[in-house]
């Protein structure tokens, strides 16, 4: 017999699925009666809070004569600003996502010694099971490198004889070691989906201990294993400022909630990988580039404000690139009048324009930054302020390294595997019940009817 098409969506499953719309459709008005905060958000749109962290603050207010005052955003790790973390190793010429991940993990800044050991252990645990590659990475590839990832993830449980053991010791191992094994698991897999599914040659680079997280990457994605070191610099900077955004976000927040029911560190890695998948959360910086080659096909003249801002307003009009109605990278749950992240990505975006001879396409997206703000708020009425995200800015710089962009949101994850871990260990430590919220029922009460009288 011929393989089933799993697939295929049938009428019958058309039909089935009407009677779920038809069924479970909740009238949107009865979330004002019953006072529920709709996606854990208060009416103007702060998250509800439901829990504390030390790990990082972020604020994009300030309480001035009593009232609450939007302000320039600010980032924490650790009670460190993102800006002093950043000038610190950049001052330097450092690379910064070691120092970022001891931060985040042990609540202090390393010493030389500290974050030597620390570099090494993640060279030492950055290799996979014998056969790995092999058996699990190259089996069932496909373009969505944050499922292999997942899958990864998942297959890895097998292979550690501890999984179950939730102390923190063995907790912090296993963190380490996704951590150092993230660029290796989601660069192979992009690997085996070139080879097996776009018929490209096939090459696995091993990593180089002496190398930085950032290094290891292009080393490992490029054929030559060539890179220059401003877009090694750039790629780590990109890891730093992923890292982490409080436990706020819908992937952290998964792992305090899977990490509260007492399972595994996998489980609950994998869980939040399948959130940061989400288009709404990790996809952004994707959907930026495709809306910045729709700008540039469609604006003849790219340094005319007026030809800009008038296909703005067909993009906000929904008249233009996807019809939705967003203007992409612009805007943010938190914050109002900047992301700190994408202030910090903008400088060294440009200088790799340099690099790249791209100059005047970072004029592009500067002139759009500037331009959208202006539109947004005339018409969407927006006058708490908008501001350019960090996926504004890092879409560009990573079509600058030439990434392939079935690997955008895995590089996501292989910086937030950092936050993740920290965010795990933290539940670990100070919570002790499972996190179970309420949910209203709204479904009126109904008798059984036998079914010969249907």
């Amino acid at each position: 017999m011929p393989d089933k098409n799993y697939s295929k969506t049938t009428d019958e499953m058309v039909r089935l699925a009407s009677l779920c719309v038809e069924n479970s459709s909740i009238d949107p008005s009865l979330y004002s009666v019953h006072n529920v905060k709709r996606g854990l958000r208060d009416l103007d749109g702060k998250g509800v809070v439901t829990g504390l962290t030390e790990i990082s603050t972020i604020n994009s207010s300030k309480i001035v004569d009593g009232q609450s005052q939007p302000c320039e955003g600010e980032l924490f790790y650790r009670g460190i600003n993102i800006y002093d973390l950043v000038d610190g190793f950049v001052g330097e010429d450092r690379f910064g996502y070691e120092e970022t991940v001891y931060l985040l993990l042990f609540g202090k800044l390393p010493d030389k010694t500290e974050l030597d050991n620390f570099t090494a252990l993640l060279a030492e645990y950055r290799t996979l099971p014998t056969n790995f590659v092999r058996d699990v990475t190259m089996k069932a590839p496909n373009a969505d490198i944050m499922n292999s990832l997942a899958r990864s993830v998942l297959t890895l449980y097998s292979y550690d004889s501890n999984a179950n053991d939730i102390s923190i010791p063995n907790v912090l191992r296993q963190c380490i070691q996704l951590i150092a094994n993230f660029p290796l698991l989601s660069v192979y897999a992009y690997h085996a989906y070139r080879h097996y599914v776009l018929d490209k040659s096939l090459y696995i680079h091993r990593p180089d201990p002496k190398l930085s997280t950032a290094e290891n990457l292009l080393r490992i994605l490029r054929k030559d294993r060539h890179y220059t070191a401003l877009e090694a610099k750039i790629l780590d900077l990109s890891l730093v400022l992923h890292a982490e955004h409080g436990g706020g976000n819908n992937s952290t927040f998964t792992t305090h909630v899977v990490t509260s029911s007492g399972t595994d560190t996998y489980s609950s890695v994998a869980a939040s990988l399948c959130s940061l998948k989400g288009p709404k959360h990790g996809g952004a910086n994707i959907k930026v580039k495709h809306m910045f080659d729709n700008i540039k096909h469609n604006v003849k003249n790219w340094k005319d404000d007026g030809e800009i801002k008038d296909y703005l307003v067909k993009i906000l009009n929904k008249e233009a690139f996807d019809k939705s109605g967003l203007i992409y990278g612009m805007g943010h749950a938190v914050y109002s009048l900047s992301d700190p992240r994408a202030e910090i990505f903008k400088r060294f975006a440009f200088q790799l324009s340099e690099e790249k001879g791209k100059q005047e396409e970072f004029e592009l997206y500067n002139s759009v930054d500037r331009l959208a703000r202006e539109v947004i708020a005339d018409k969407r009425k927006i006058y708490k302020g908008v501001s350019p995200n960090i996926d504004f800015y890092s879409g560009f710089a990573y079509s600058m390294l030439n990434l392939p962009e079935e690997l955008y949101t895995p590089l996501f994850a292989v910086a937030r595997i950092a936050g993740w871990s920290a965010h795990r260990i933290e539940e670990l430590i100070n919570a002790n019940k499972i996190i179970r919220p309420a949910y209203k029922a709204v479904a009126k009460e109904t008798e059984y009817i036998p079914i010969s009288k249907r």
